[in-house]
C-alpha cells in the first residue's frame, strides 16, 4: 500500500490525468490560505455527459491507485457536473453550459474588494 501523496503531488497527478483524458479549459485555483477545506480546486470541462463521466471515473481511479482514501464523488449519475473531493484537491468536471452557468472560477478568484462591489 502506497502512502498518500502530498497536495502538490496529488494536484500534478490529477492534472496529468485530465490532460490524458482530453479535459478542456482546465483551471487550477490555489486555495491555500483562502479555505480550510482544501489546498487546490480544479475546474475543467468535458465535451458531453459521457466525456464528463469518463474523466471523473479516470481521476477517481488514479486517486485510489495512488493511495488516497476517503474520496467523495457526487454527480456521476447525470454527469452534468461531477465533484471529486480527495481532501487536498477538489475537482469539478462540468459540461460546458453548466460550467458557464455556475462560473465557479469567478467566485474563487475575485479579490475581496471586487466581491464587495457586486
Amino acid at each position: 500500500m502506497k502512502a498518500p501523496p502530498d497536495a502538490d503531488k496529488t494536484l500534478n497527478m490529477i492534472l496529468s490525468r485530465l490532460d490524458d483524458m482530453k479535459a478542456e479549459e482546465t483551471v487550477t485555483i490555489d486555495l491555500r490560505g483562502k479555505s480550510a477545506f482544501s489546498d487546490y480546486m480544479i475546474v475543467t470541462t468535458g465535451r458531453v455527459n459521457r466525456h464528463v463521466g469518463a474523466i471523473a471515473e479516470n481521476v477517481t481511479k488514479a486517486l485510489k491507485e495512488n493511495g488516497i482514501k476517503g474520496i467523495h464523488v457526487e454527480g456521476l449519475p447525470n454527469c452534468d457536473w461531477v465533484l471529486i473531493d480527495s481532501g487536498d484537491v477538489v475537482v469539478h468536471v462540468f459540461r460546458p453550459e453548466v460550467r458557464e452557468f455556475y462560473n465557479l472560477e469567478r467566485l474563487w478568484t475575485q479579490s475581496p474588494a471586487a466581491a464587495k462591489a457586486i
